[in-house]
């Protein structure tokens, strides 16, 4: 084998693992922000307003889910149609980053 073919093995067999890490993934859980998590802090506001209160201050949106918190990246207009809902989520999972490919209400 050439030293050509056997770097190009290499970077394959070595990049395999970090390409299924990065599987899309779908992640039930509730819209709001980084800030806050899953616990507001605004009293007499719902869930939604607290957490469209925290975004115009800077917050990231975030989803709560079994006890994490994960920060959301991407369209923020399509984030805030859900903030304080249920949703699931389908994205690329990174440390505590949800990079979202598609949202929808969760089912009842």
């Amino acid at each position: 084998m050439t030293t050509k073919t056997i770097t190009t093995i290499s970077v394959f067999t070595l990049g395999a693992p970090s390409l299924f890490a990065q599987a899309i993934q779908t992640i039930t859980g509730t819209v709001t922000d980084a800030m806050c998590g899953a616990h507001h802090m605004m009293k007499n506001a719902t869930a939604a307003q607290c957490t469209r209160a925290c975004i115009k201050q800077g917050s990231d949106f975030a989803l709560a889910s079994s006890g994490k918190v994960y920060i959301l990246k991407g369209d923020k207009s399509q984030l805030d149609k859900f903030a304080g809902e249920s949703v699931n989520i389908k994205g690329r999972v990174k440390g505590n980053t949800i990079s979202v490919n598609s949202i929808e209400a969760a089912k009842s």
